[in-house]
């Protein structure tokens, strides 16, 4: 839930932002204040994630604590679980929380106003429904002085994100779908802590590393899994799918191997102590990093057929470690010289120039991964070690040039990665009190208001699909309830409606409380005749639930667009304006009504 800060006197929003380490953008998107960004004394603002831990000082108490920050001090003592006199020893760990978990209602709000405000929209529209449900509110109606809390929505768009969490017992891959909020466990029982997905260009598959070190290829289409290969060490390994989503490279038992995951054949070049093998995007060169004949670690370039070896770099420090090409093939970047200092550097392949990153103030920067346009790359950095575990999410360009914090994590470090689109990026959080994280959040970069996608268990790695999906897209409706996928190049006429020039969707409710049977023949046999004079009524299961398709006669008028129908039951009725709806309805084209039918979901 979002933490609701109450201004005071003498207040800004950069004073704000700064007590809590916030990027000043962060707390204005938040908020989607307008410029000149005033605010008044009394308002309450929604203050993101950010570091909220101080290191108690000589002469602090929970009240100076309370009011240097503008919060209550019983925030303070329930969020430490202080017991009377709530005695504070210096240099102890303190929370000091943004604030109250919920918002007070204001003379003029609505719940509509409240979620558009502070962010509660899914597909770009306001989610108020989903207020109301989680505050169990019997209806719409609002009054001043009540307590709200608010949830994060679903985005309720396009794509994937795949991760390693335990939330099934033990370590496995999961996905989760970002235009329906659905969490799902791809693997039982395979992957290891240390997991890391790898997604094909196409997002039809995704490779592992997992128990016993065994490499794993999941194909997503078919729900099928394939035992590749077997490492020694499964710790650190890095796979590359090809362009064409075929093959994979990896380096193993002193050799680059190119694994063709259609033909199952594989291919070996014989390479000591190769690392981090990486595909350039025309498919006929690789990259990786190696021993040069003095033992020094280098950079190189080499054909797929082992041919034509040329060494990129005249590196005489430290070894390259993590190394990224970028998506164009024109820069790469790799980090040195390891695991308690890690600084970045890019080298511009054209000229040989290579650039320091800044990064962190304490030289701890991890993670590095380049942007779809291959422009900027995004890191996480470990900072204000005092004050335990924390990082900061930044990205650059590629030269070092316009570094930003972009969000804060409560973990010591966060893998990130970027949506396909490159506005967007997903990282880890929720360390405390354990030290390992428990969220994936993402923000958007043009308006980053940092939102919590996933929370349970223990989550070691996240990779976002390089593809949102195969040619689809997810609709969601936030008050109907439901998500389902239809053709991407559709455009969105209304809110409830899209149109293709091979077919279109419309989405709606019913109320009636008669059986599934009576409610398909009045849809199919109305006295207007939508579906023609002898519609077809097929009873069907959608998600465990009574359904039926109605499917037009050949008498059907032709400015109908050859519409049918589903209808299904909801799991429990959906209280729409004070009305309860126990059906939800689709009309359609009949050339795709089934196969979008199919993909349909309850939130």
């Amino acid at each position: 839930m979002q933490f609701f800060y109450t201004v005071r006197q003498g207040d800004t929003v950069s004073q704000i932002a700064k007590r809590w380490e916030l990027p000043v953008e962060s707390l204005i998107a938040a908020n989607n204040l307008a410029s000149p960004y005033t605010i008044y004394v009394n308002q309450q603002l929604s203050v993101p994630s950010g570091v909220d831990v101080i290191n108690v000082k000589a002469g602090d108490t929970v009240t100076k604590i309370a009011q240097d920050y503008g919060v209550a001090p019983s925030a303070i003592i329930q969020a430490n679980r202080l017991q009377p006199p709530y005695v504070l020893q210096i240099g102890q760990l303190l929370t000091v929380p943004p604030g109250v978990p919920f918002y007070l209602v204001q003379p003029g709000d609505t719940l509509f106003e409240i979620a558009r405000r502070f962010n509660v929209t899914t597909g770009g529209q306001s989610n108020f429904e989903l207020i109301r449900e989680v505050n169990r509110l019997p209806s719409y109606t609002i009054y001043p002085g009540m307590r709200l809390m608010i949830p994060y929505a679903m985005p309720g768009e396009s794509g994937f994100i795949a991760y390693i969490s335990n939330s099934g017992g033990e370590f496995d891959l999961w996905v989760y779908n970002l235009g329906n909020g659905v969490n799902r466990q791809i693997t039982f029982g395979l992957a290891e802590s240390y997991s890391v997905p790898f997604w094909s260009p196409n997002s039809s598959k995704i490779a592992f590393v997992g128990k016993n070190g065994i490499l794993y290829v999941i194909s997503l289409r078919t729900n099928t899994v394939a035992q590749i290969d077997q490492f020694s060490e499964g710790l650190s390994v890095f796979l590359d799918w090809s362009p064409d989503s075929q093959k994979l490279v990896y380096s193993n038992r002193n050799s680059i191997i190119l694994y063709n995951a259609v033909t199952h054949q594989a291919q070996t070049i014989p390479q000591s102590e190769a690392s981090d093998v990486q595909w350039f995007p025309d498919g006929t060169e690789l990259l990786y990093q190696a021993p040069d004949q003095n033992g020094v670690s280098q950079l190189f370039r080499i054909r797929i057929d082992g041919n034509e070896k040329k060494q990129i770099t005249q590196n005489t420090g430290g070894r390259h470690n993590h190394v990224q090409l970028t998506p164009d093939g024109n820069y790469v970047l790799f980090t040195t010289p390891g695991a308690s200092i890690s600084l970045i550097f890019t080298i511009d392949l054209s000229t040989g120039k290579i650039f320091e990153v800044r990064g962190g103030s304490l030289a701890k920067n991890y993670f590095p991964t380049w942007s779809p346009n291959s422009e900027n790359l995004a890191f996480s950095a470990t900072a204000f070690e005092e004050r335990g575990y924390f990082s900061v999410i930044k990205t650059t360009g590629r030269q070092g040039e316009n570094e930003q914090t972009r969000a804060i994590s409560n973990c010591f470090t966060t893998p990130v990665t970027w949506s396909p689109d490159g506005n967007k990026l997903a990282y880890l959080s929720g360390c405390k009190p354990q030290g390992q994280a428990s969220e994936i959040w993402m923000l958007t970069l043009t308006h980053p208001v940092p939102i919590r996608l996933v929370a349970g268990g223990t989550i070691t790695e996240l990779e976002w699909s390089p593809a949102q999906s195969t040619n689809l897209n997810v609709y969601s409706h936030p008050i109907l309830k439901i998500s389902f996928q239809y053709p991407a190049h559709w455009a969105r006429v209304t809110g409830e409606r899209y149109e293709g020039s091979d077919g279109f969707f419309q989405v709606g409710a019913i109320s009636s409380e008669d059986s599934i049977d009576t409610v398909c023949r009045n849809e199919a046999f109305h006295q207007l005749l939508p579906y023609g004079a002898q519609p077809e009524i097929v009873p069907t299961y959608i998600q465990n639930q009574e359904a039926c398709y109605i499917f037009p006669s050949g008498d059907q008028p032709a400015e109908m667009n050859n519409q049918a129908a589903l209808i299904v039951r909801y799991p429990t009725p959906k209280v729409i304006a004070g009305t309860n709806y126990h059906f939800f309805i689709l009309w359609g084209d009949q050339g795709h009504i089934t196969a979008i039918g199919k993909s349909l979901l309850f939130l």
